[in-house]
């Protein structure tokens, strides 16, 4: 079992930054990918970013060229730094990883809101 704990979330301006967080603790050498989803009001989950265990990432077109994903192994850290945040980018942010038997695992969300 992997437990994931997200934090960093907030209300920020149009054009600002946050930087999300999400803690892994548990069965973490079973680790192998790591990301973010986010889901706005009325729509579905999507995928933001994800990084794979030799960190090779992967972004959504929409956050390309704004959001950054990076792991810190020795932590069981994922972290994603969103600049250039856009009204549209408000939603539920969600950690996932995913261990070696192919298992997803979910943290709680945090609240990213972006004032326009």
């Amino acid at each position: 079992q992997v437990h994931l704990v997200e934090s960093g979330g907030g209300l920020v301006q149009a054009g600002g930054s946050l930087r999300l967080s999400c803690a892994a603790s548990g069965s973490t050498l079973s680790i192998t990918a790591m990301g973010w989803y986010r889901q706005a009001p009325g729509k579905q989950r999507e995928l933001v970013a994800r990084i794979n265990s030799r960190s090779s990432t992967n972004y959504a077109d929409s956050v390309k060229g704004r959001f950054t994903i990076s792991r810190d192994n020795a932590k069981n850290t994922v972290y994603l730094q969103m600049n250039s945040l856009k009204a549209e980018d408000t939603a539920v942010y969600y950690c996932t990883t995913t261990d070696w038997n192919s298992r997803d695992y979910w943290g709680q969300g945090t609240q990213v809101t972006v004032s326009s």
